[in-house]
């Protein structure tokens, strides 16, 4: 894959040792400062790394010039060990890269409650810095976990007659759920773009994708999406409100909507994308609350899995969404990208053709369309199937 990486940025990754062969370690760098914001875990119990990254920035918004990221060790649960190992992650690679540990953040991911082989990392990275290049790909790699494919996403779009460069790098395939997921993403873009333009259009980006996503009802101690904005694209800086930054946040709405596709497709043993659309509702509050419920529901993803159109199970998960609703104005409609069927109208069930809820199930693309018929609002979440091989991988996660 040949990309037009957004301007100034280089990366890298190798295996240090952590994993007996896949990549590990991994680093992101720009030439130039960033203007930089990150959103976290909600889970009380936090990793080092989150802590580390809030603090940092909170502090120093707008003098990021890397990531250094870890898999294989999720250094959770490792107490002051582990918050000294990762303030050596980010001083090896200041030091290495010739800036202030505090222009470094630091992540991780994999098993909970081990220390980090510092020794090892703190070795991978002298070697890292020396292979940094153009190609994301190797980064993308090395962040991996029980992912099966990397996944990337990457746009262009012209601003101010200047071309501008999105690039988007994400790992997640299980603990997916929403409010974050046990997933890493990072976003690196050349656009010039003010502090709190950059921090509303990630925050509302995440919301339409990362939290409407669900793999298995459960959240990490190390999710984290950052953006990084270099602003070597040289337009004239982005700020709210104006069709600039409404250009800028469609653009990365695109392209974290497509990583968070991605991570669920790529869900722990999943075999089906499923998407929930809530349409006509009378407040998008309410269609994603319903849409998220439906979209957690195990009930629904097993049902999905064995091919049977057992409707009560999502209508089941939309009323204990905590969302207040009639029922009997709702209906729900199963879908494919050829059939659509109805399965249930003005709140009771309907004949419908076996046959065809059974081609649609049997579809690696399953839609559910609950339609509230009281308003105008909507809202999508997207999930996978729950499948025996879920189970296999997560019996023996540490093994």
């Amino acid at each position: 894959m040949v990309l037009n990486v957004p301007r100034g940025f280089k990366f890298v990754g190798i295996n240090c040792g952590i994993k007996k062969c896949k990549k590990d370690l991994a680093i992101a760098y720009s030439e130039k400062e960033c203007t930089a914001y990150g959103m976290f875990t909600t889970n009380v119990v936090k990793a080092a790394p989150v802590i580390y990254d809030k603090e940092l920035l909170a502090r120093n918004p707008k003098g990021i010039r890397a990531i250094v990221v870890n898999s294989g060790n999720a250094n959770a649960c490792t107490g002051e060990g582990g918050m000294k190992n990762t303030l050596k992650m980010a001083k090896k690679v200041a030091e290495k890269l010739g800036f202030t540990q505090d222009s470094v953040l630091v992540s991780s991911t994999g098993v909970i409650g081990v220390q980090l082989p510092i020794e090892k990392i703190e070795s991978g990275i002298e070697r890292a810095v020396n292979l940094l290049t153009d190609d994301p790909i190797q980064f993308a790699e090395a962040i991996m976990t029980t992912d099966t494919a990397i996944k990337l996403s990457y746009r262009e779009i012209e601003i101010g007659g200047k071309n501008v460069r999105i690039l988007g790098i994400a790992k997640g395939s299980g603990m997916i759920h929403p409010n974050l997921a046990t997933m890493l993403s990072f976003i690196f873009t050349d656009a010039k773009i003010s502090y709190n333009a950059l921090k509303m259009s990630l925050r509302n980006s995440v919301d339409k994708s990362y939290n409407m996503i669900d793999v298995d009802r459960d959240t990490s101690t190390n999710d984290s999406v950052i953006i990084l904005a270099n602003g070597l694209a040289e337009n004239k800086e982005i700020v709210e409100n104006t069709k600039e930054y409404e250009d800028f946040c469609k653009t990365l709405d695109e392209v974290n909507i497509e990583l968070a596709k991605k991570i669920v497709e790529d869900g722990e043993g999943a075999t089906k994308l499923i998407q929930v659309e809530v349409i006509n509702a009378p407040s998008e509050e309410i269609a994603r609350k319903i849409a998220r419920s439906i979209i957690s529901s195990n009930l629904v993803k097993t049902a999905i899995y064995g091919e049977d159109a057992n409707w009560g199970r999502i209508i089941a998960a939309a009323g204990y969404s905590g969302a207040v609703f009639d029922v009997s104005m709702v209906d729900l409609r199963l879908s494919n990208e050829q059939e659509d069927l109805m399965v249930f109208e003005k709140g009771q069930g309907v004949l419908f053709d076996e046959n065809v809820a059974k081609r649609i199930l049997c579809s690696t693309k399953v839609f559910l369309v609950f339609d509230m018929n009281c308003g105008n609002a909507q809202a999508v979440a997207w999930g996978c199937d729950l499948t025996e091989k879920y189970v296999q991988i997560n019996g023996r996660y540490r093994t």
